[in-house]
């Protein structure tokens, strides 16, 4: 190390549980572009003294061959470790770096300033305790200030310091200081920050940052580490009601029962009672089990396993709380959603939603608006792009519980991630339940979808025809619903174009209307196969997963889908509606296999290719393979032509 404390050598035992005793701050650096968030962050790691030896000369000869201060040192190197930050001179990741004073124990989250980093803002700042905001003093409050600002306070930071840097460059002027300070508290008056905090730096130069700077004597507040060093930020989550989300039921053997996870928030004692709130099951707590022992009481951060009195149904996800402070337990619910991937946000398209343990289906129900990060105001809109914010009702496949944001970090945030590719695709922060949906439960009925069938004589499903428009799925499917009904089936054809004429004609070509049309006509279909009936869909449905959507919400051997694989040569050519001929020449927009994809079924139960075989020929084949002894589920290998 560059400095050590002298009471390693004296007593290392000592000094490690003065380590230990140290409470810990975690703070994010955030701003426009250039305004010294890493510089700052390199300059705090060097006045510490907690940098290794290789990594100061490392630092010297980085700062020789890439830095930007000439044959003085660059700072913001020990920072800016990714190939491209050091060429373009930017932070693109975030970086995380630990250090410490005789005070306090630090982990520093350097963020970056561009816009299409966002999310990455994001990430840094959701389990940070203190923001501090840089300013360039020779540019002001600027766009990026503003949204770093509103993301901080989003994510529920409630200090924020504002480092007006670069003061050297503005000759230590008051005057540009407090004009400022002015402008930034005005706006910081529109969030829910507790409390701002101003400081004139030179991140460069070593002004304000351990200690008070002779060139700004006509300031009197603290230097940035002196507040960092002091700053109270009450732990929330010591002081919030017990939660702890089960992880894993512990079953070594017959004797033991136990329900591994981490304290969320509050404390936990033997004989507290604890409620599941999913089922509503209340017992008490017999035992806090540890790797080191049993405990007589365990915190926030804590991970134990808990062993109840009573015998209850508890699972992995089920979420324990104190009985007298319930969070709340609903399947919809309004939020606020950063968006995270290039593909733009589809309501109505299934994701999946993992809160804590549990996992869980999920739909954008309605997008209520946009937030203009930058001026903070409401926008319309139908859709998420890459960074964006909006605020939205949520539709969960079943019920979870959660607390909001606001009250509760650890239980009220979640991700939502891609069904398909299992990217993450946005971060969310409850805001509260939609009470409304409590009020409706599904209604006992004494004539069932079995009854309906039985008398049917027939397997109620549903058979889901897609391919590329004019591949011959509507042909198809008529001559399959004819031939079903002369062998005496109860069948009903739902059509693309005929659907557009009444429950869909509403909607457009667009990604988000494409989602939404195959959203109604699955559901659409599901009713049908509750009345006993064989479905017959053809659509393109050109998202897989929309088709996988359609076939989760169905019984298992209750979807069938049939995949016309018709070449876009062949459907060009045919043309029968001159839709494509309009695509290519410009006056058809959103036309799939045109500007707009279409996504190959992977594993269909029947592959057909119209443009080699006659519709009738297919139809008798798909008929064949679907009515083996009477049951569609019987035939879960697909035939291929």
């Amino acid at each position: 190390m560059a400095h050590q404390s002298d009471l390693i050598a004296e007593d290392i035992y000592s000094y490690l549980k003065t380590q230990e005793e140290k409470d810990m701050l975690r703070f994010i650096t955030c701003g426009s572009v250039d305004d010294g968030k890493s510089t700052l962050i390199g300059r705090l790691l060097w006045d510490s003294k907690l940098i290794f030896e290789d990594q100061l000369v490392a630092l010297e000869v980085d700062s020789k061959r890439v830095g930007t201060q000439g044959d003085d040192i660059d700072y913001a190197l020990l920072l800016d470790g990714l190939q491209a930050e050091r060429e373009q001179g930017i932070t693109i990741d975030v970086a995380y770096r630990f250090f410490s004073t005789d005070k306090r124990k630090f982990i520093v989250a350097d963020t970056p300033g561009h816009e299409q980093y966002t999310r990455n803002m994001v990430t840094g700042a959701s389990t940070a305790d203190v923001a501090i905001i840089l300013i360039d003093a020779r540019k002001g409050v600027l766009t990026q200030t503003r949204r770093h600002s509103y993301l901080a306070s989003l994510v529920g930071i409630r200090k924020v310091l504002v480092a007006i840097n670069k003061m050297d460059l503005v000759d230590y002027s008051a005057t540009t200081y407090e004009k400022i300070c002015e402008e930034y508290e005005s706006f910081a008056e529109q969030l829910d920050f507790e409390s701002v905090t101003c400081v004139p730096i030179s991140a460069l130069k070593g002004d304000n940052i351990i200690a008070p700077s002779a060139h700004t004597h006509w300031y009197h507040g603290p230097s940035l580490m002196a507040y960092l060093e002091t700053v109270k930020v009450e732990d929330a989550a010591l002081t919030a009601p017990f939660r702890m989300p089960v992880q894993w039921v512990n079953r070594p053997d017959l004797d033991f029962r136990g329900f591994a996870g981490t304290v969320a928030s509050g404390t936990i004692r033997p004989g507290d009672e604890l409620t599941v709130t999913s089922s509503g099951q209340t017992s008490s707590v017999s035992r806090i089990v540890t790797m080191d022992g049993d405990l007589e009481e365990a915190v926030a951060g804590q991970a134990i396993t808990l062993t109840l009195n009573d015998e209850i149904d508890v699972s992995r996800g089920d979420l324990l709380t104190d009985p007298l402070a319930r969070p709340a337990h609903a399947d919809q619910f309004v939020a606020h959603l950063v968006w995270m991937h290039e593909e733009t946000l589809l309501p109505g398209r299934s994701y999946l939603l993992k809160a804590g343990a549990t996992t869980v289906p999920a739909q954008i129900t309605e997008l209520k608006y946009k937030v203009n990060v930058n001026t903070l105001e409401h926008q319309a809109g139908k859709t998420l792009k890459l960074n964006e914010i909006g605020v939205c009702n949520i539709s969960l496949g079943k019920a979870l519980s959660f607390d909001p944001y606001k009250e509760n970090r650890a239980t009220g945030n979640f991700i939502l991630i891609d069904r398909i590719t299992n990217a993450t695709v946005g971060a969310g922060m409850i805001d509260f339940a939609l009470r409304r949906a409590t009020n409706i439960h599904w209604q006992a009925l004494d004539v069932d979808k079995r009854s309906r069938s039985l008398i049917k004589n027939q397997k109620a499903s549903v058979l889901w025809f897609t391919g590329l428009s004019g591949a011959g799925k509507s042909t198809i499917a008529n001559l399959v619903e004819k031939r079903l009904l002369a062998l005496g089936k109860h069948t009903y054809l739902l059509d693309g174009d005929n659907v557009r004429h009444g429950l869909n004609k509403d909607l457009g070509f667009t990604d988000a209307d494409r989602v939404e049309n195959i959203r109604r006509v699955a559901e659409t279909a599901k009713l049908f196969v509750e009345a006993g009936l064989i479905v017959l869909v053809s659509f393109i449905s050109p998202f897989r997963s929309e088709r996988g959507m359609a076939r989760e919400i169905l019984d298992e051997g209750e979807f069938f889908e049939v995949y016309v694989s018709t070449s876009l040569e062949v459907c060009e050519n045919r043309d029968v509606k001159g839709l494509y001929k309009k695509a290519r020449a410009g006056q058809l927009q959103n036309f799939t296999g045109i500007d707009s994809d279409y996504e190959v079924p992977e594993n269909p139960e029947i592959t057909v290719d119209a443009g080699v075989f006659s519709a009738e020929a297919l139809a008798d084949e798909i008929v064949q393979a679907i009515l083996g002894d009477g049951y569609v589920d019987e035939f879960q290998e697909g035939t291929e032509r």
